[in-house]
């Protein structure tokens, strides 16, 4: 049963329930010690000794021994609140509509959506004849599909242009290797061919026979190869239509909205190049449709007679082209949409009237709309933070635009909106069970004042009646890699941080792409460090104006937000009273000098590659693994994935067993291993959510908050 709002709080949750007279019961219990196993690695004329390499040994059962053994030690150590952890867990799956479903779609002839059942973890794929109102066709349960399996994830379901056939993804292990599967949606038969070792998406070409996917390599789990299937053929014999031979590239394919075109593209950091193909001719031979170049990145769709491109060509913060479908070499491109150096081009949809552009201006996403013959206007949404970003609109013959809003109070929305008419209906919205009201709950955006001067955005939430003298916990979360904006959306789970004093915030440091692409670049390769001390600052600024104070500061990150977490424990150590590193890429420097791992060669133009002596020994200047010392560590929560494709286990592993030879002091130290999992956690809507009951629990006790 969820617990019931927490009435005896209410009146007194900022101050009273985050500061209790009586201390809750500790446990003090010696941690597993992991044993220390010489092995150097000498490199640039400098050796490192990696102790606990040994640890990256995933099928050796002391390997698995001693991952058990922390996980042991962190239920011990929390066992003070293994209640309410379960309490927790009842309270977030109790917000949960558990019967619901999306908001349906047009695509094709038939509408489409998914819907959950009462107490079922996974969704059911459905769809119906022209209208709402013809009869449900439950195309794939992936409830069904998902017994017998400790995991099991749907990565894509693509139907065939005729609308009698779905290929679907499936992944039982979590490493995102993924079995290509064939259904018969007219007899429900299940295709015996099953091709292993895929990329989930794939393209249909117009015959309704023939489809083009992306195999990984089993190892580096690299997209490296693009085949054929011809439906009832041996997948061993398909034949395969492009091999990506560069190792910084991933390819996939996908095909044009127009549905005209199947496109192969292959993409790194810096550089792109697409191969188009005619959808009626899936024997025919794909051409480049603009060869690669260095640091140039461009991106394709097509309409009528023209194909457009959204690229980096002398443009920083991306540029819309035109050229025309027979003449497709970058020397024809003629500017649409031109240059800002104040608004990134995020993306651009096309219908047959209208182009929408997707767009970042001071942080913010915006929604453009140019009609063909008529006044473009912008979408105006009205709140200090929010997320706004186009959906899937699979149907160009239209007026209508579907799009997503959501902000740090407003839960999930999904709006239709005229392109003509300006009007905008609200076709679906999260609902929060348990009486939730955003108007209990404020947003603001401050800025914070880095080192250098630069001014780092930052989205925050609290609930009203918040105090700031400096006495409440704050929750702040970061990223700051790859580009990746981190949005400020809405979240029930924070519902039980902000109902308990929290304030939740979100630094939007460099390396992510907020304030346009020079806010991703001065975070990344020499920059890096400008993502560690964007953090520290905004930390410093919160605690200046009395958000919070370090008795009461959390931080969190996950993947490359882990490794920001590794930093910044390392550099400011006293400034937290705990950290969550939740699957953290914290062996940056060994990491990136085996090209077996996966990510690594695709990742040099992101962190570098250490085989450069001056990339190697910046590495190693912020690497958390290669800096751990001899000092007080924070209260520290590491939790990772035994089969995580992204980063391996061994990382937060070897990095939590050295923390522990080497820090000093008595605050807690905990790692946590899903051993069915990856790098996403738990498959299912309700079992990812002991995750988060965990980390809840983790910080409430640390605050002897125990209900």
């Amino acid at each position: 049963m969820r617990l019931q709002p927490l009435t005896v709080c209410a009146a007194l949750v900022l101050s009273a329930c985050a500061q209790k007279e009586k201390k809750m019961e500790k446990v003090n219990v010696p941690p597993p010690v992991a044993e220390k196993i010489d092995h150097k690695m000498s490199i640039h004329g400098d050796t490192r000794n990696d102790e606990y390499y040994w640890l990256n040994e995933r099928d050796n059962p002391k390997v698995i021994a001693y991952l058990e053994a922390e996980n042991k030690y962190t239920d011990t150590m929390l066992s003070p609140v293994r209640t309410l952890r379960e309490q927790l867990f009842n309270e977030l799956k109790g917000r949960i509509k558990e019967k619901d479903e999306s908001a349906p779609i047009l695509e094709n002839g038939y509408v489409y959506y998914t819907r959950y059942e009462e107490g079922k973890e996974y969704p059911l794929y459905c769809r119906k004849k022209g209208e709402t109102s013809a009869p449900e066709e439950l195309y794939l349960d992936v409830n069904d599909l998902a017994k017998g399996h400790a995991y099991y994830q749907v990565g894509s379901a693509d139907i065939s242009p005729d609308n009698k056939l779905l290929v679907y993804a499936q992944d039982t292990v979590s490493r995102r290797l993924y079995n290509l599967r064939i259904k018969n949606l007219e007899t429900g038969e299940l295709y015996p061919e099953v091709i292993p070792n895929a990329d989930p998406g794939i393209a249909w070409a117009k015959d309704n026979k023939t489809f083009f996917y992306g195999t990984k390599n089993p190892q580096t789990l690299r997209v490296e190869k693009i085949y054929r299937h011809v439906l009832g053929t041996d997948p061993a014999k398909d034949v395969m239509i492009f091999h990506e031979a560069d190792e910084t590239f991933n390819t996939w394919v996908g095909r044009t909205r127009s549905r005209d075109y199947i496109t192969i593209s292959s993409e790194s950091t810096l550089s792109s190049e697409t191969r188009i193909l005619e959808a009626s001719k899936p024997d025919g031979a794909f051409r480049v449709f603009q060869p690669r170049q260095k640091d140039m990145l461009y991106n394709i769709d097509h309409r009528g007679d023209k194909f457009y491109v959204e690229t980096n060509l002398d443009a920083k913060n991306f540029r819309l082209m035109e050229t025309p479908v027979g003449k497709t070499t970058m020397d024809n491109w003629k500017e649409v949409v031109p240059h800002r150096p104040d608004v990134l081009l995020q993306g651009f949809t096309l219908f047959n009237n209208f182009l929408v552009l997707s767009e970042r201006k001071d942080g913010l996403s915006q929604v453009r709309i140019i009609p063909e013959n008529g006044q473009e206007h912008y979408l105006d949404f009205g709140e200090p933070a929010y997320v706004a970003y186009v959906i899937a609109n699979p149907e160009l013959d239209t007026k209508v635009l579907r799009y997503s809003y959501t902000s740090l109070t407003t839960p999930n929305s999904v709006y239709e909106y005229n392109m003509e008419t300006k009007e905008k209906t609200l076709r679906k919205q999260q609902e929060v069970i348990g009486g939730y009201d955003p108007k209990n709950y404020v947003t603001e955006r401050v800025f914070a004042t880095a080192t250098d001067g630069t001014k780092v955005p930052i989205s925050l939430v609290y609930k009203k009646g918040f105090e700031k003298n400096g006495k409440h916990p704050l929750l702040l979360y970061g990223y700051g890699s790859y580009g990746n904006t981190m949005e400020p959306n809405f979240n029930s789970n924070r519902i039980s941080l902000l109902d308990r004093g929290f304030c939740y915030a979100i630094a939007h440091i460099r390396g992510g792409q907020e304030l346009g692409r020079h806010w991703y670049d001065d975070g990344k390769m020499f920059k890096k460090k400008n993502t560690f001390t964007d953090f520290i600052d905004c930390a410093d600024f919160l605690v200046e104006n009395k958000f919070t104070d370090s008795a009461h500061l959390f931080a969190m990150g996950g993947s490359a937000g882990g490794l920001l977490m590794g930093a910044v424990v390392n550099m400011r150590p006293e400034l937290w009273k705990g950290v969550i590193a939740a699957v953290p890429f914290v062996d940056v420097v060994t990491t990136m000098l085996d090209e077996s791992i996966p990510l690594t060669t695709g990742e040099f133009d992101e962190w570098g590659n250490p085989k450069n002596k001056d990339s190697y020994f910046y590495m190693k200047s912020y690497s958390p693994y290669d800096n751990v010392e001899a000092k007080v560590y924070p209260n520290m929560l590491v939790t990772t994935g035994l089969h995580d494709s992204q980063v391996q286990y061994f990382e937060p592993a070897k990095w939590v067993a050295r923390l522990r030879a080497m820090k000093k002091g008595d605050n807690l130290l905990l790692l946590e291993t899903n051993m069915e999992a990856g790098h996403g956690g738990a498959s299912g809507r309700f079992k990812a959510l002991k995750d988060v009951a965990l980390q809840y629990a983790f910080m409430f006790y640390l605050l002897d908050i125990d209900k």
